[in-house]
């Protein structure tokens, strides 16, 4: 079980700082069986690019022992937050919230205008108005085969990333605040439908209310949500975190909704956990409680049989915080096992992180690359049509890598699988 634990005020050398429990960073016994599922050792191959060594570089700063230094610093930085190491820890260690925790304590200790590149960054991304002014000129570039000509000529990542956004209508009508299921209602969802997500995939949302309304499900979808906070507390800044957090537990716990979906893996991730991150918020307690992926929900509820058949032959990656954090990877495959005509195939390293995590491919680029590189290398074996990938972040940064290597696999939410075979 995560602790989150806020930051108190910064330390110096020889000083101990208190970022995190001490109990909690001593729960990890160095065993060493963490190695082998995180992607910067797997990568790079060094102690301090590891979860052990990461922990141990935590307690010296915690203890007083160690400075954050730019090199410190970096080697914590270049952890992704995908929490496969909690997956493979017998231990039990809660590493994803003493990372997230050391995350403002580093923050403070950055040259200052990086500091301020950053929250500028998490102020873009989290506010709905900045976020389509900055999406304006990317819409020019979306899904056309000039851009993707170009990103594979030029080698520019950042014009591959621009091809990679689909080119969604402007014609697309904004989901109405109440969806109404046809026949008995075997329950009620509110539809988060996220920052990235609802600019960069408005489609896969639209596809998500009509399943879950396929499904017996009364959608609620608020206009005036906001940003769950994701996004800012992996920018180290938790004092937004919670502000924005709060606000959206308050609005979606007021509708007395039996769940609260979410079809972005690290926004599900952060809602189950928001009666962490707000403890004693007895709204947070409910959302973090109806929290469901939209895929888990498909799931447990099912679906009538598909309506066509989809001859696709189709490999899932996992996303870190749908198959790490939430625990759901045989739902997606049972989904689309039911499709008539999809063939499954195996993907080597499937939940291994493809770089996307978060902002870490916006802030880390070197390394993101290589982690995309390394599961573009991945599906180019699998011979795969399609890759399904439950979470916008990965979408982006699958799609974007294979337009850079030139290759003709589509990359596609499960979501938009499964309403390509059942929806009307």
């Amino acid at each position: 079980m995560s602790v989150w634990v806020p930051a108190r005020c910064p330390g110096w050398y020889g000083h101990e700082v208190r970022f995190v429990e001490t109990e909690r960073l001593l729960s990890c016994v160095h065993c060493g069986l963490c190695l082998s599922s995180c992607p910067t050792y797997v990568e790079l191959g060094t102690e301090a690019d590891s979860p052990r060594g990461r922990i141990l570089l935590m307690r010296a700063l915690e203890e007083g022992r160690l400075e954050p230094t730019p090199g410190v610093t970096a080697h914590l930085d270049g952890c992704l937050g995908c929490r496969a190491c909690e997956t493979a820890c017998p231990s039990g260690v809660p590493y994803g919230s003493l990372i997230e925790a050391a995350r403002p304590f580093l923050e403070e200790h950055r040259p200052r205008a990086r500091r301020l590149a950053r929250r500028a960054l998490g102020t873009m991304l989290t506010n709905p108005r900045l976020r389509a002014l900055a999406a304006v000129p990317l819409r020019l570039l979306a899904g056309r085969s000039w851009t993707r000509r170009l990103a594979r000529a030029t080698g520019s990542p950042w014009l591959a990333y621009a091809a990679a956004l689909p080119r969604t209508s402007s014609k697309r009508a904004t989901l109405p605040a109440v969806l109404e299921p046809v026949g008995a209602t075997r329950g009620t969802a509110v539809l988060l439908t996220g920052c990235v997500a609802e600019t960069s995939f408005p489609e896969t949302a639209h596809a998500i209310a009509r399943l879950l309304v396929h499904a017996g499900v009364r959608v609620l979808v608020p206009p005036e949500q906001g940003c769950c906070g994701a996004l800012s507390l992996h920018l180290g800044d938790d004092e937004r975190a919670r502000a924005l957090a709060g606000a959206l537990a308050g609005l979606a716990a007021r509708t007395g909704a039996d769940w609260f979906v979410s079809t972005a893996a690290g926004c599900g991730a952060l809602l189950r956990e928001y009666d962490e991150l707000l403890a004693g918020n007895e709204d947070a307690a409910r959302v973090a409680h109806g929290a469901r992926d939209a895929l888990a929900l498909l799931a447990e509820l099912g679906l009538p049989p598909a309506k066509r058949a989809l001859p696709r032959r189709v490999a899932v990656h996992d996303p870190c915080h749908l198959v790490h954090a939430q625990g759901v990877a045989g739902e997606v495959r049972r989904l689309l096992d039911r499709i008539p005509g999809l063939e499954l195939v195996d993907l080597a390293e499937s939940d291994l992180c493809c770089g996307s995590a978060g902002t870490y491919n916006l802030t880390e680029r070197a390394l993101a690359q290589r982690l995309g590189a390394r599961k573009l290398a991945n599906v180019e074996r699998s011979g795969a049509d399609v890759v399904a990938a439950a979470n916008p972040g990965c979408l982006l940064q699958i799609r974007a890598g294979a337009i850079a290597r030139g290759l003709s696999v589509e990359v596609a939410h499960p979501i938009d699988l499964l309403a390509a075979a059942h929806l009307d």
